[in-house]
């Protein structure tokens, strides 16, 4: 299938890991660059909501951002979270992607704010002529408090050539259904959630910007070509096999209980930055119990 833009089929939507001074820490960020492109990450996406943005000043993302091109040299595509709620600072921070030399960005539905269908078409068709880069978008409306239609999906998909994909968060395989059934056939949807990656797929997504690809990513990307090349029994029997951990990686607040696998990996130490608060032994013990299967 010709793509306006290929990122591949397992986007890790990667933690930022830190010391326990809560600043970046550099040396196991390099570690878990080379550990998600040995495991099959097509792409990286830095700086979005599991990277912690919410606590990472501007200076930190773009910092994090040519560090992790530097290591990358090109092995994988790298997408930069580039969204804001201001459009003016949308567009302002798309720039700075561009400059820092993001092969793409994610722009998320404006969040609080609350804007109509008609100013989320505006909102993202300025981001869209302000530059040439690929432009993934983001509904999540469990972060937002509104939800981007089908329709306005596709109006911006079809009148924007560089928006090329949207990352679905949202559990309504209906509305996955309509998303696919109205965009133009070169754009592509990802599934926002990992335990939703295989039902997505079915009804025509692409692949999954994931979280749980920093644990599983091999597997996932055997699941979706399963699936993809015909072998649907199987492609569900992996399904099934890989859920519970879905499930337990979201048990607390992301990115928290995916950094306690990570840390128990050996790839980084353990430390969030507040409000988000590490796991007590109790939930640890839950997670291993989960985790220990996969590791």
């Amino acid at each position: 299938m010709a793509m306006r833009f290929d990122a591949g089929e397992i986007i890790t939507a990667m933690i930022t890991p830190m010391d326990k001074d809560k600043k970046v820490d550099f040396k196991a960020l390099e570690k878990l660059v080379e550990h998600l492109i040995e495991t099959g990450s097509d792409g990286i996406l830095v700086a979005g909501t599991t990277g912690e943005s919410p606590t990472l000043t501007h200076d930190e993302e773009f910092e994090i951002f040519k560090f992790v091109k530097n290591v990358v040299k090109g092995r994988c595509k790298l997408i930069m979270g580039a969204g804001s709620n201001c459009t003016a600072t949308a567009v302002m921070a798309t720039g700075n992607a561009k400059e820092a030399g993001a092969d793409a960005i994610l722009s998320v539905v404006p969040y609080y704010n609350k804007p109509s269908q008609k100013g989320l078409v505006e909102h993202f068709e300025t981001i869209a002529k302000s530059t040439d880069l690929p432009i993934l978008l983001y509904n999540i409306p469990g972060r937002t408090g509104i939800t981007m239609k089908p329709e306005t999906i596709a109006q911006i998909a079809k009148e924007n050539k560089n928006v090329f994909a949207v990352k679905q968060s949202i559990a309504d395989m209906d509305v996955i259904t309509e998303t696919v059934r109205l965009c133009p056939e070169d754009f592509v949807v990802y599934s926002g959630d990992d335990s939703l990656t295989l039902p997505m797929v079915s009804v025509g997504a692409h692949g999954v910007i994931s979280v749980a690809s920093h644990i599983i990513g091999k597997e996932m990307k055997d699941m979706i070509h399963l699936f993809k090349n015909g072998n649907t029994k199987e492609a569900t029997k992996m399904h099934l096999k890989l859920y519970p951990l879905f499930k337990k990686i979201f048990m607390a607040p992301n990115p928290v209980p995916v950094k306690e696998c990570l840390k128990k990996m050996g790839l980084i130490e353990n430390y969030v930055r507040r409000p988000l608060v590490e796991l007590d032994e109790e939930e640890r013990k839950e997670l291993y119990s989960v985790l220990e299967q996969f590791i």
